[in-house]
């Protein structure tokens, strides 16, 4: 140990950090209006260093695609804080900033900084992030799989002070409700994520009283040592060398034709650099990545990796990603994004998994359905006279791996989302769901095989709508490793007057009008197998065939 404070206050001041980010995560949730945060968790909350912004803790329920990005967008607002070009904080001030060349993911993901004074200094920054169903721009829920540039996408945020001294500042707060749709809506979202911060403030107030502002200083620096070291030592059972693969992301919406995202790792003693140099140039449509994304795609695959390396931002510096310049992984502005944190994230963790299978056989897994199935629903509903925007999100496989099976419906790769129950999603929109179940025969076969993938299918029961849809695996199924068979591919389908459509770019579309009766079918990717096939236990493959898990025609090529 490097500093004086023992190892029990040690462990407790862990803890307790942990806790304020947890009950942070908590209050939002329960206080958050939105399915889409209440019920399916899309947010995320943490403390961060009022030096540089670098993560200190994170709630275990938050989204792991915000590990990085908050930690990013955090030291952007100090950076720019400094530089006088965002105005300087007040005690109780809270800034809103959702635009994603500063650190973010897509617009919808709105994060809010809030300062934490102690003894008239800024001791930490508290900052969370919470999905919003509608930011505005050219479809209901932001997911644009047309658009081309970022204003297509909804209103983009510099950093402002939302709340100025405790108090909503009523002229921006009209700003964003003028761009945005079900306006009226958003102030329970507004209230819940800042009421969250101050439910942080609180909790670390009680924390530094009971141990003394610099013993808790102590203990956060010795926790990002301990991180960093404990992270090296983990990635040493790497030998030394390069490792490569390529993700292919079906298409950006516009162009209809593959993006490859190609990924070298170079191991060297308690250090990995990450090469995505050679990947796809930047696109025409909405899956091009900002950088913060790129980053923290790369930081939640190693955490997937090595899942007891703690929260902080120690666990990052043995792991260098170069810039991947010139890339669509490495968004300009003006480049559309609402793909990168939902989707082109999912696959850059698919790539870092494919490069370190074959290294870490023990640890790695096949790749998992790797899509959010991202879901908008828009329009009116005549029975109540309002509008609505519904954001559906979904699961689906998770890979084998060497020790069991992979899991059916889980949540994302980039976060512990949940679907919304289907009785929220009906009580809100108007909308019925006909079937819900898992997609049988959808995972790889393999040794151990992939989990099965979701299949849904939903009717609009009243009004006028239209449907948007930027998913991704509709072209590739999910890779099985070490001689597994691909997950499924994703499956979207819209009837509409008794005729099925099929959109051109397969998992992404938009703006698809629906009338009354209507539906959506939407079919998960499973997981990719892992092993060959040939190498499953006769018992499992004879328990696979009789409850459909796989279809005899897997077992017996």
């Amino acid at each position: 140990m490097t500093g004086t404070i023992d190892p029990i206050t040690l462990s407790v001041i862990q803890a307790g950090l942990q806790q304020v980010c947890d009950e942070m995560d908590l209050s939002f949730s329960r206080a958050a209006f939105s399915p889409v945060i209440a019920e399916a968790n899309d947010r995320s909350d943490g403390i961060y260093a009022a030096e540089d912004g670098a993560l200190i803790a994170q709630g275990a329920g938050g989204l792991p695609v915000f590990v990085g990005t908050m930690q990013y967008s955090t030291r952007t607002l100090i950076e720019m804080i400094a530089a006088g070009t965002a105005p300087a904080p007040q005690p109780d001030d809270i800034y809103i900033v959702n635009d994603p060349y500063l650190g973010g993911t897509h617009l919808m993901d709105v994060r809010f900084a809030r300062p934490f004074y102690r003894k008239g200094e800024i001791f930490c920054w508290l900052s969370n992030t919470g999905h919003w169903p509608d930011t505005g721009g050219a479809v209901p829920g932001g997911f644009s799989a047309s658009a081309t540039s970022v204003e297509q996408e909804g209103l983009r945020l510099p950093p402002v002070r939302l709340f100025k001294q405790g108090k909503l500042d009523p002229e921006i707060y009209a700003i964003i409700c003028s761009n945005i749709r079900v306006a009226d809506q958003r102030i329970g979202d507004v209230k819940a994520q800042a009421a969250a911060l101050m439910v942080g403030e609180d909790r670390l107030n009680a924390l530094l009283d009971r141990y003394g502002d610099d013993v808790v200083r102590e203990a956060i620096a010795e926790l990002r040592t301990r991180a960093e070291a404990q992270m090296r030592s983990l990635i040493d059972e790497v030998a030394d060398g390069t490792y490569s693969s390529t993700a292919w992301i079906d298409s950006d919406g516009v162009v209809n034709a593959p993006l490859a995202i190609r990924l070298k790792i170079t191991k060297t003693p308690g250090h990995m650099t990450f090469d995505f140099a050679g990947s796809s140039p930047p696109c025409a449509g909405p899956m091009n990545s900002v950088l913060a994304t790129t980053l923290s795609s790369v930081y939640l695959a190693m955490r997937h990796i090595f899942p007891q390396v703690p929260i902080s931002a120690g666990a990052f510096a043995p792991l260098e990603v170069i810039r991947p310049v010139g890339t669509f992984l490495d968004a300009q502005y003006p480049r559309p994004v609402s793909g990168c944190a939902a989707e082109v994230s999912q696959r850059i963790a698919e790539a870092v998994f494919g490069a370190l299978v074959e290294a870490l056989p023990h640890r790695v897994t096949a790749a998992p359905a790797g899509t959010s199935g991202n879901f908008a629903l828009g329009g009116h509903d005549p029975l109540t006279g309002r509008d609505f925007v519904m954001y559906q999100l979904s699961g689906g496989g998770y890979g084998g791996n060497a020790d069991h099976d992979g899991i059916a419906n889980g949540c994302s790769t980039i976060g512990i989302s949940k679907a919304p129950p289907v009785e929220i999603m009906e009580q809100n929109f108007p909308v019925l769901y006909h079937r819900y179940a898992l997609r049988e025969g959808s995972g790889g076969a393999g040794r151990h095989r992939g989990g099965l993938g979701l299949d849904y299918e939903l009717e609009l029961r009243r009004g006028t709508a239209r449907a948007s849809f930027v998913m991704d695996h509709g072209r590739f199924g999910p890779p099985g490793a070490l001689g597994g068979e691909d997950g499924a591919v994703n499956e979207v389908e819209v009837w509409r007057g008794g005729v099925k459509y099929t959109p051109e770019h397969l998992s992404k579309e938009q703006d698809i009008p629906l009338q009354a009766g209507d539906r959506v079918r939407v079919r998960t990717p499973g997981g990719g197998g892992f092993g060959p096939p040939s190498e499953r236990d006769a018992a499992l493959a004879r328990e696979d065939l009789r409850l459909g898990r796989t279809s005899r025609s897997a077992q017996t090529e």
